[in-house]
């Protein structure tokens, strides 16, 4: 089972299927390993009435909290950020909340326009087929026309209703001038390529049980296991391989067994996060790659960016939609963009949440002191409950070196494989972000007649967004890998997930990553011929 194979893709999720279904089409022997499983969707909390208390355990977003044997220990004691994400087919698409906004043209030119970071050696026009691609296959609902992007295709399916609390922010921001728009989202609100439309089930967040958000497991793995890719659960790679000429020669795993394994591969592509990309990379140090693999930059692992959440909400009189329906059916752009009268550059998005569950209610309304105990306890929770309208402004991470993942010296996995350990801080810039973002929430709430208003900033388990630890570019001493995803150091390994971003922009980036995984597939099929030059 082990014979040599064409391409060998490391990692299951957003971008490793993404790169999997186009490379499919070349007819090459392209196998993946995975280190989780296929999910069950009757498994999932949403099936039950008690998916809250399932979110605080074995379906937590926190690694370290679920502990589920396909994840990885994490050292993030020296953050306020904690990393989340999950492992199995369809990696963290099953526990994201399916909302689907792309980078911003700006966004690929921010030292151009603003004299930080860096500029991307690519554009927001080079993608702009494979966003559209990409929408099509993950099915995305929205509605064409947002001034704040430029003119694109109409999306698959329609938006998202905006509910009680849609409709509630969307007249506060019509009071205050403020952009808004329906946003793009990958649950389907109609039957759409044997997925069904939308139930409410449900929070998203937690798995969809119902198949309505799309996660690759559902959308792009069917059609690359048609195509006759070979996916390989409960793998886990410990380290790339490479020969005496410096080019990568396969993979050393360990199977569902715990057996040690080789595979052998002509070329290897690595899909594994922002933190579980570096960690490879620098866990396939050898004599000739010391420092780590593809890391002559020295920056393998450097420049992580988290997107740092400032989130906010209050309590309205009126009915909101609680956790029935999707969490986010709009956006805000109205402080996106670079505004010189400010004391930082870049922006960030305003993304609105429809409510929460009862339990999720009580066990933050106790703990922020608006819930008291005694003889008003059931009058207060009944006046909070089905009541809140949150918001969040995701800011713009800009790269900073001294971010980083590395190899944790005594934390190991269940495999004895060494465990990252994260060091993050939030920068000056992000941090006067955070401020503009809370003034402007605790604003618009006050428009929407919100009172009770709470602040959860950062938020502490919201690093869901891995990105900017291998990063791309056009010189060698400055990235990791070039402007169609190889690797400067070694010629057949490439990196196509969130760690090639060079800056984070203010968005959720997963249709953004995908987005260049079609991208650099579709390169490396133009390269074939001469792809080891």
């Amino acid at each position: 089972m082990n014979d040599p194979v064409d391409v060998l893709i490391i990692g299951a999720g957003a971008s490793g299927a993404a790169v999997a279904w186009s490379l499919a089409d070349t007819r090459m022997h392209i196998l993946c390993l995975e280190q989780g499983g296929w999910m069950k969707p009757s498994d999932y909390p949403s099936n039950k009435s008690d998916w809250e208390a399932r979110f605080y355990g074995d379906y937590s977003p926190s690694p370290n909290i679920r502990a589920r044997p396909e994840d990885y220990p994490i050292n993030e004691d020296n953050s306020p950020i904690k990393v989340v994400n999950f492992n199995g087919v369809g990696g963290s698409t099953v526990m994201y909340t399916a909302h689907f906004p792309r980078l911003h043209p700006s966004d690929f030119r921010v030292r151009t326009l603003d004299g930080v970071a860096d500029d991307w050696p690519i554009d927001y026009d080079t993608l702009a087929p494979f966003f559209a691609e990409n929408d099509r296959i993950m099915g995305v609902s929205g509605l064409s026309g947002d001034p704040a992007f430029p003119p694109k295709e109409a999306p698959p399916m329609p938006p998202l209703p905006l509910g009680r609390s849609g409709t509630i922010f969307a007249r506060a921001m019509n009071e205050l001038g403020w952009h808004w728009w329906p946003s793009d989202t990958t649950v389907a609100t109609a039957d759409y390529e044997g997925r069904a439309r939308c139930i409410n089930l449900g929070h998203c967040t937690p798995a969809c049980a119902q198949g309505a958000k799309a996660s690759t497991d559902i959308t792009y793995w069917p059609l690359a296991l048609r195509a006759g890719v070979e996916l390989r659960t409960h793998c886990r790679v410990r380290e790339i391989t490479t020969n005496e000429h410096g080019m990568a020669t396969g993979a050393v795993y360990y199977d569902k067994d715990g057996v040690e394994q080789f595979q052998g591969a002509e070329v290897v592509v690595i899909a594994c996060n922002g933190v579980g990309t570096p960690r490879l990379l620098l866990n396939s140090a050898s004599g000739r790659f010391r420092n780590g693999l593809a890391n002559s930059s020295g920056l393998v692992g450097k420049n992580l960016m988290f997107h740092p959440y400032a989130q906010l909400y209050g309590y309205v009189d009126e009915p909101t939609d609680g956790n029935r329906a999707p969490p986010t059916c709009l956006w805000s752009k109205e402080f996106y963009e670079t505004d010189p009268s400010r004391d930082f550059v870049r922006g960030y998005a305003l993304q609105f949440v429809r409510g929460c569950g009862p339990i999720f209610e009580a066990v933050t309304s106790e703990a922020k002191g608006i819930l008291p105990w005694g003889a008003e306890h059931h009058a207060v929770f009944r006046r909070l409950n089905g009541h809140r309208l949150g918001l969040s402004a995701i800011c713009e991470d800009l790269p900073e070196e001294h971010n980083r993942v590395t190899l944790d010296p005594e934390l190991k996995d269940s495999h004895g494989i060494p465990a990252p350990r994260v060091d993050y801080t939030i920068g000056e810039n992000s941090a006067k972000m955070i401020e503009h973002g809370l003034a402007r929430g605790r604003e618009l709430l006050a428009a929407a007649g919100a009172t009770n208003i709470c602040i959860n900033s950062p938020i502490l388990y919201g690093g869901w967004h891995l990105l900017g630890t291998a990063r791309m570019g056009t010189d060698p001493a400055r990235s990791v890998v070039n402007e169609w995803g190889r690797t400067h150091d070694v010629k057949n390994l490439f990196i196509v997930d969130g760690s090639v971003f060079v800056t984070s922009g203010g968005v959720n980036p997963t249709s953004t990553i995908q987005a260049i995984a079609l991208y650099i597939a579709d390169q490396m099929k133009q390269r074939l011929a001469n792809l080891f030059d």
